[in-house]
């Protein structure tokens, strides 16, 4: 999609300082998709808040790591 957008140019040079992409619109690409990525860390922190993970009654690290000994590698 194309898209015409009216953007500082400071922000620009930041975005591209650290997105390190090889053009202008490379680099909105990478500091989008980095946004997108720490937006659903940060959903999915508040559902954990709201439901916190349990481990089962029988839970055991023991029985887990035995378990990802057998694994094939």
């Amino acid at each position: 999609m194309k898209v015409t957008a009216i953007l500082p140019d400071d922000l620009i040079d930041e975005i591209k300082h650290y997105s390190k992409g090889k053009n202008i619109t490379e680099s909105l690409m990478i500091a989008l998709r980095d946004w997108i990525a720490l937006q659903k860390i940060k959903e999915l922190n508040q559902k954990i808040k709201r439901e916190p993970l349990k481990f089962r009654k029988d839970f055991s690290a023991d029985k887990v790591r035995s378990i990802n000994r057998q694994l094939p590698k």
